[in-house]
């Protein structure tokens, strides 16, 4: 399994930082959740590992390997990247979607290998559309269009997967799950999963990690035993809340302002 690790990691859109001197350390084979207030580089540091953005300052190592001596094609073989909003051509079938994701092992000549097609057809049975290939991806329910797209990035064959709040728009059956999903992902194959979301109650129940962040920096990682505590809440988010266990899981129940809660 791949490790990825930040270190002093700073970026930017253009002469404006956005991450400041981040460092973390992914552990393979977990679930990491990537948690904080909108703004406070969530989706940056996602996008910096993929060299969407130049660093200013610090290092991203894949393996030992600086990220940006791994060329783009080798990179898509090692790192699947599923964004925050997903387009794709109204002709386009589910089955044309998922042989995307092979093209970074594509020969120069040719098409998809016969390992290509058992992983297309894998990970359609991962997600429970292998009856459904031959259907246009737009004509799909929004909780199948999203399991549609992870079938795209579990066909790419990598150890690590990065998700831009890959539950956005769905409502609450189907959160739970797509991540489900996800969380199966890590425990049967192995994989990687680094992951923004704005519920932390969901990420107490999905995450094996948290990384707490607010205006560009990483205030609080670890276990979400840990990590998901009423201090942390209250530094990260201003939010007050009570934090407690409920059926092997923490909740988090913020507390209502005095004024909210004598009105109620």
């Amino acid at each position: 399994m791949s490790s990825l690790t930040l270190s002093n990691l700073t970026a930017s859109y253009g002469q404006t930082p956005v991450l400041m001197r981040v460092s973390a350390e992914f552990s393979p084979g977990r679930l990491t959740v990537l948690a904080g207030p909108n703004g406070c580089g969530k989706s940056t540091l996602l996008k910096a590992i993929m060299g969407f953005l130049p660093k200013m300052h610090g290092d991203i190592i894949l393996d030992g390997q600086p990220i940006g001596q791994i060329g783009r094609r080798r990179l898509a073989r090692r790192i699947a990247y599923l964004p925050q909003e997903s387009f794709c051509p109204d002709y386009m079938t589910l089955g044309e979607l998922v042989e995307l994701a092979g093209y970074s092992r594509y020969a120069l000549v040719g098409g998809p290998s016969d390992r290509d097609r058992q992983l297309f057809r894998k990970a359609l049975e991962t997600v429970g559309l292998a009856d459904k290939a031959h259907l246009q991806v737009n004509t799909l329910s929004g909780g199948q269009r999203q399991r549609a797209w992870i079938a795209m990035v579990l066909a790419q064959d990598t150890d690590i997967i990065l998700m831009d709040e890959p539950v956005n728009h769905l409502d609450v059956k189907y959160q739970y799950a797509v991540l489900g999903l996800v969380r199966a992902l890590v425990r049967q194959h192995g994989k990687t999963v680094i992951m923004v979301l704005h519920d932390l109650n969901l990420a107490a129940t999905f995450a094996d990690d948290i990384v707490l962040m607010n205006a560009g920096h990483i205030l609080a990682t670890g276990p979400v035993s840990a990590t998901i505590t009423s201090e942390n809440i209250a530094r990260v988010f201003d939010l007050d809340a009570d934090i407690f266990p409920h059926d092997g899981r923490l909740v988090c129940l913020p507390r209502l302002a005095p004024s909210a809660s004598a009105s109620a």
